[in-house]
């Protein structure tokens, strides 16, 4: 994915080890879009979201919900 958008900034989530495992990445320079991906396939899918489906993917995260 990195190649088809160059211009894409992706955050490490702080909640990822220390070590380079389970990381999530984030990039929240996409208008009107949330991307998440797992750093240790930089190629591989991402998930989209609203802001609003976002606030509540994570919402219902720190709840326990999810």
């Amino acid at each position: 994915m990195e190649s088809i958008h160059p211009d894409l900034i992706w955050i490490k989530s702080s909640y990822s080890g220390p070590n380079g495992d389970d990381c999530v990445e984030v990039v929240m320079n996409l208008p009107g879009l949330i991307a998440v991906r797992d750093s240790k396939d930089p190629a591989g899918p991402m998930l989209t979201f609203s802001p609003t489906a976002w606030n509540n993917f994570l919402a219902g995260i720190r709840s326990g919900e999810i």
